[in-house]
C-alpha cells in the first residue's frame, strides 16, 4: 500500500472505531442502565474493532461497488 492509502485507512478506521465505541456505549447505557466503566469501554472496543476493520478493508474499497454490481447484476431502468 502506498503511504497515502495507509494514512487514509488509518483515519477512517480510527473514526469508525471511535464512533463504534460511542454507539455501543450509548446502547449499553440505554438498554441496561449499568454504570460505564473502563471494562465496559474495553468490551465496546472489542466489539467495534472488527466491524470498523471490515468496513474499511471491504466496503470502503474503491472497487467494492463495481464488484458488487458485477456479482449481483446491475439493472438499468
Amino acid at each position: 500500500m502506498r503511504r497515502k492509502s495507509v494514512v487514509r485507512f488509518l483515519e477512517f478506521a480510527v473514526i469508525g472505531i471511535v464512533f463504534g465505541i460511542i454507539e455501543d456505549i450509548i446502547a449499553i447505557k440505554l438498554s441496561t442502565g449499568v454504570t460505564i466503566t473502563l471494562n465496559t469501554v474495553w468490551i465496546a472496543f472489542l466489539v467495534a474493532f472488527p466491524f470498523a476493520a471490515f468496513s474499511e478493508l471491504v466496503v470502503d474499497h474503491p472497487k467494492f461497488k463495481e464488484k458488487l454490481f458485477k456479482r449481483f447484476g446491475h439493472r438499468k431502468r
